[in-house]
């Protein structure tokens, strides 16, 4: 493919950024940790106390946005803020919270589906007649990513100017991950609750074997272990989740301790 050159793009690979070209080889560039306004916007937060703004900016730090609204664009000069000018364009959050959609949703989502101040920084940007809501905005996305002016997931561009944003993630190819070595780990061992119910043994070779109620061998499967999160695939083939919180591992509404009650 040929690349196209313009006054005021910048070239990504085979492509040619248009849109803000300046402000995108910053982002790409940006590892002092700079913030990044989205100004001059019409954002549709999803959030049910913040609304629907018009001429707002929204503010990335790091992974997190940190503020939402209008005037922030006053501070940027002060903190050296990458300023990213979104004239004619809608700012949504990638990540879609459906059911708030629906209207089904009582309470503030915490964390996704929102562009609210303290959760990850997912955002989409869309020209405004391809976004009178949010799910005309990522219906775009879908059918014409072409349209898209930028993607960013926590707070790092996805997709910019219709070209893939440079060492961009890709999702992992499918497939069953190899079994852990835990020798030595110390969450391998006997787990059990407080009223010695379930006993859930983690071997090392990431193996775990579950007694229910006192009938042994009730569920028997794979385990993996990332950070605190645990992963099982049970022999039958369903997958199941826990938690380590502290001395607890959480799971099924159980909360277990090595070796039984401290």
């Amino acid at each position: 493919m040929s690349v196209t050159h313009t006054e005021t793009g910048s070239e990504t690979g085979t492509e040619t950024v248009t849109w803000n070209s300046n402000a995108f080889d910053e982002i790409a560039a940006n590892d002092a940790g700079r913030p990044v306004l989205f100004t001059n916007a019409r954002v549709l937060t999803m959030d049910p106390l913040i609304g629907t703004m018009t001429g707002a900016d929204v503010l990335l730090v790091g992974a997190l946005l940190v503020g939402v609204g209008p005037g922030i664009i006053t501070a940027a000069g002060d903190d050296n803020a990458i300023v990213v000018d979104c004239t004619g364009m809608t700012v949504v959050p990638a990540v879609v919270d459906t059911i708030a959609l629906a209207g089904g949703r009582g309470q503030r989502a915490e964390y996704a589906g929102t562009l609210t101040p303290g959760n990850s920084g997912d955002l989409l940007v869309v020209p405004d007649a391809l976004a009178p809501d949010v799910a005309s905005a990522v219906a775009t996305l879908l059918t014409r990513p072409e349209e898209v002016r930028a993607l960013v997931a926590a707070g790092r561009p996805v997709l910019w100017s219709r070209t893939d944003a440079p060492g961009r993630a890709t999702a992992p190819e499918a497939g069953i991950p190899a079994a852990q070595d835990l020798t030595g780990s110390p969450r391998v061992g006997v787990w059990i609750d407080e009223n010695d119910f379930l006993h859930q043994e983690l071997t090392a070779d990431g193996r775990y074997d579950e007694t229910r109620g006192g009938r042994p061998h009730a569920y028997e499967g794979r385990y993996w272990i990332d950070g605190d999160r645990i992963d099982y695939l049970d022999d039958l083939g369903f997958w199941a989740f826990g938690e380590f919180r502290g001395e607890e591992l959480r799971h099924a509404g159980y909360a277990m301790r090595l070796g039984g009650r401290a």
